[in-house]
């Protein structure tokens, strides 16, 4: 490999890493619907995520519970989930592969293997399939920078 070959990629990934260090630092919009709890896109189900407690902090492996119910209130049972996510700002997904582990109760679903690499805004993408359908929903979270 040349000197000039070497640079060029060595170059492009510190411009790469310089974009995404200056929205690390960015706000997220001030409209951010934050809550845990919501209606799927076509009003199929209402679910409920319950963060860790302390909160995740950055380059921790953490784990949340999914709350997963009818419209009138039951518990979906024998739900399938999928997650995918990340951070719109940055246009990455998660540095892992969460997912959705066995329901742990009527309704209640573990989602393991959460990492936040950064702080600042995440996306949190559910594709929830059971005999009542196929539905999905989105939630945001911000993790705050170190004060």
């Amino acid at each position: 490999m040349t000197p000039l070959n070497r640079l060029v990629p060595a170059t492009l990934a510190a411009i790469a890493l310089a974009a995404c260090m200056q929205h690390a630092q960015s706000n997220p919009p001030a409209s951010l619907d934050l809550s845990l709890a919501r209606s799927t896109e076509s009003g199929t189900y209402i679910v409920q995520i319950e963060p860790p407690a302390p909160a995740p902090k950055v380059n921790q492996i953490h784990s949340w519970q999914i709350e997963l119910r009818t419209k009138s209130g039951e518990p979906v049972q024998g739900a399938q989930i999928l997650v995918s996510g990340g951070m719109p700002e940055h246009g990455h997904g998660f540095p892992t592969e969460p997912r959705v582990t066995a329901q742990a109760q009527p309704g209640r679903y573990p989602l393991e293997g959460m990492k936040f690499n950064m702080t600042g805004w995440w996306e949190i993408r559910l594709k929830v399939e059971s005999p009542l359908g196929q539905d999905g929903v989105t939630f945001n979270t911000v993790l705050p920078a170190k004060s």
